[in-house]
């Protein structure tokens, strides 16, 4: 296959269970695109055709940065639809899961994912499949990278899911109520694989040994994700984040992923201040240190330390403070009195003296 419609095809990007995306180029405009077609295998399938067009559509519709958008639709001579979207060509959250990004980093990409599925949520729409393989990252001109969601393929509206049955998604980031279909979907559905996704880009591993459904279905239901704040620095409140989030109970989890988001923010600002404040210490240590080496040279600490645990750039040293101004004493009006009459008899000697010489 070299063309579909008037793009041609370069390289295939990646294919599943119900779709192959294709890395194309709109000669036209003159920009990649990408161009996901539906599986032959599934062409006659009204419900995955249905599925697969519905996709399509919900990404048409949000507009917003966070959602790559669909610009075009068709159909193949075999029947089979397909659709065309922005390329996002930053990689995937996946691929910084594998090489261990610091975790203020991670934080903040996962912050970030929270945002763009409260997107979705905003236009009553489940994800369902949140992991970091489906969590793009694009980058603009400047260098600023922003997280990105282009596969909604088994996203549902809120309404749709209500009372179904649907256990379509990863068994590692997938809810509980999800795997079993024993309640209705909501929102919190992706919260969980959103917390998932977070612990797995902060440790390089999900939070729980799953295979598949069936491990979910017979998991420990007061299981808890091993505890990783201590070997992270990062606070106690991290563990409980992550606890809260995995919880097998729906209601205990955050009620939106802008509070999840909001909530990793908050332990990234502590972790980074932790740091600033041990590098502080650092820093003050080692002077100490170089005073103990050279006596002489004393300093002054300041009555109120900088915030940020470095001494500020504007406070010097006890021995480098300016020496105090000598101040002029003040005289008696008949000092000067006393001193113009003696240069006067001085001058009347000097006078005489002259002309007792010239006589």
């Amino acid at each position: 296959m070299d063309n579909i419609g008037r793009y041609r095809l370069d390289r295939r990007l990646g294919a599943g269970s119900f779709a192959t995306v294709w890395l194309g180029h709109d000669d036209g405009l003159d920009v990649p695109v990408a161009v996901k077609v539906l599986a032959e295998n599934w062409a006659a399938n009204d419900d995955v055709r249905d599925r697969f067009l519905a996709e399509a559509r919900i990404m048409r519709r949000i507009r917003d940065h966070r959602i790559v958008q669909v610009y075009d639709i068709g159909t193949l001579s075999d029947g089979r639809p397909y659709f065309v979207m922005d390329f996002i060509d930053g990689g995937s959250m996946d691929d910084l899961r594998r090489d261990r990004i610091h975790p203020t980093s991670a934080l903040w990409l996962c912050a970030e994912a929270c945002r763009a599925i409260d997107v979705l949520h905003q236009n009553q729409v489940i994800h369902r499949d949140v992991t970091p393989g489906n969590l793009l990252l694009s980058r603009d001109q400047s260098g600023a990278t922003r997280v990105v969601i282009a596969d909604l393929g088994v996203a549902k509206s809120m309404v749709d899911v209500a009372g179904a049955t649907m256990t379509a998604g990863t068994p590692s980031y997938m809810a509980p109520e999800q795997a079993t279909g024993m309640a209705a979907l909501d929102r919190r559905a992706d919260i969980y694989s959103l917390t998932a996704v977070t612990y797995a880009m902060l440790t390089g591993s999900p939070p729980f040994p799953v295979r598949n459904l069936a491990d979910i279905v017979t998991r420990d239901r007061h299981a808890t994700p091993t505890p990783i704040a201590t070997r992270l620095n990062a606070p106690a409140s991290l563990d409980a984040l992550m606890v809260s989030g995995l919880a097998w109970d729906p209601s205990r989890r955050p009620p939106t992923a802008a509070l999840l988001a909001g909530a990793l923010d908050g332990i990234r600002y502590e972790i980074q201040s932790r740091s600033r404040q041990a590098a502080g210490t650092s820093v003050q240590t080692s002077t100490r240190y170089f005073a103990a080496e050279r006596p002489t040279v004393a300093r002054q600490q300041p009555a109120t330390p900088p915030s940020h645990g470095l001494p500020a750039a504007t406070e010097a040293p006890a021995h480098r403070q300016p020496l105090p101004r000598l101040q002029a004493r003040s005289r008696p009006a008949s000092y000067y009195v006393l001193v113009i009459l003696c240069a006067a008899a001085v001058f009347m000697v000097s006078m005489l003296a002259t002309i007792l010489v010239l006589r």
